[in-house]
């Protein structure tokens, strides 16, 4: 039973959460290097602007920002699943490898393999499922033992080693690819947020419209994951199968996210840690709030990032990584 007290503590953080969103969403539609002054915000929106000014915001400022915000929810989603059901508070899609494996998913897919302009968008999260799917399993194998079950330091441990292995694995692959095709790679692996069209928007929204309702359905069998295994076995819990169901779900989630935002790490490290500190370790309280801060920080990190330096900016991705790795190094130290 959750208290009222914490429950309401909750609606006012997602409350606060959102408002925030909103602030930063209307800073990045003002913000650029085509500028669009503030006062003409709400005109332009009620369809009163110039053919510049609604094509700045509809066609470059609003999918950008729906698609950085929905990335970032993505991310933290992921990252809260993978936290609690391996117990280990340094989990993150990005760190243990599942993002580099979509990454280099993707990268065969795109070099290799002839694809139709009109359905590259929507096959695109569903190869990064695949390659991430691949890795995670792996990842997992080597990091399971019968006697002692899933180990969450092993498991950190054997994913940092994959991550560096299929980065070198993508190296071997732009190495032999056309220099056009490397720029989109280059991009990928640097966070850069590519996929701006609100085609890549209805790719990505089905994901988080099954996903985020599934997570919060499992919210207390991720509460008895948290637990030790003889806890959750205990109240008669089916440990692997959860525990191998949820898992795909993080993985879904990661790899949606970064197959049009590319390899962002930190998000699902950090929005989690936050939101437990706000709410607490339930599940069902923290990951609506770790989801929203997800979303609010790839989307501010991103507008810091493409207003530092014109015309290009600095991606989102090392925008993140400037905030994410000391944060890592401090709970490395911590724990």
């Amino acid at each position: 039973m959750i208290p009222r007290t914490l429950a309401r503590k909750q609606r006012l953080i997602l409350l606060v959460g959102l408002g925030l969103i909103a602030v930063v969403a209307v800073v990045s539609m003002g913000l650029g290097y085509a500028s669009l002054s503030f006062d003409r915000l709400l005109p332009v929106l009620l369809g009163q602007g110039t053919f510049k000014e609604e094509f700045v915001l509809f066609s470059v400022r609003l999918p950008r920002i729906f698609i950085t915000l929905l990335s970032g929810m993505a991310l933290a989603l992921s990252g809260s699943i993978l936290q609690s059901v391996t117990r280990n508070e340094l989990a993150d899609p990005g760190i243990i490898g599942i993002n580099s494996g979509a990454g280099v998913g993707i990268a065969i897919f795109f070099l290799y393999v002839p694809v139709s302009v009109g359905s590259f968008v929507y096959v695109l999260p569903l190869v990064a499922f695949i390659g991430a799917l691949l890795t995670a399993a792996l990842i997992y194998a080597f990091s399971y033992s019968r006697s002692r079950g899933l180990d969450p330091i092993r498991l950190v441990l054997v994913g940092v080693g994959f991550s560096l292995a299929l980065s070198g694995i993508m190296i071997v692959i732009i190495s032999a690819a056309e220099r056009s095709k490397v720029d989109f790679i280059s991009k990928w692996l640097a966070g850069n947020i590519w996929g701006t069209d609100w085609p890549f928007i209805w790719a990505l929204l089905p994901w988080l419209i099954l996903l985020i309702p599934f997570t919060l359905y499992k919210a207390q069998r991720l509460n008895l994951l948290s637990l030790n295994e003889e806890s959750a076995r205990g109240v008669g819990l089916n440990l692997e199968r959860e525990r191998l169901m949820l898992i795909v779900t993080a993985v879904a989630s990661a790899a949606a996210a970064v197959s049009v935002t590319g390899g962002i790490a930190f998000v699902g490290l950090m929005a989690p840690h936050i939101a437990k500190t706000l709410v607490g370790p339930r599940n069902q309280l923290f990951i609506p709030v770790a989801v929203l801060l997800g979303g609010l920080l790839l989307l501010l990190s991103d507008t810091i990032g493409r207003n530092i330096v014109d015309p290009d900016g600095i991606p989102a991705g090392i925008m993140v990584s400037l905030i994410g790795v000391p944060y890592f190094a401090y709970l490395l130290l911590k724990k």
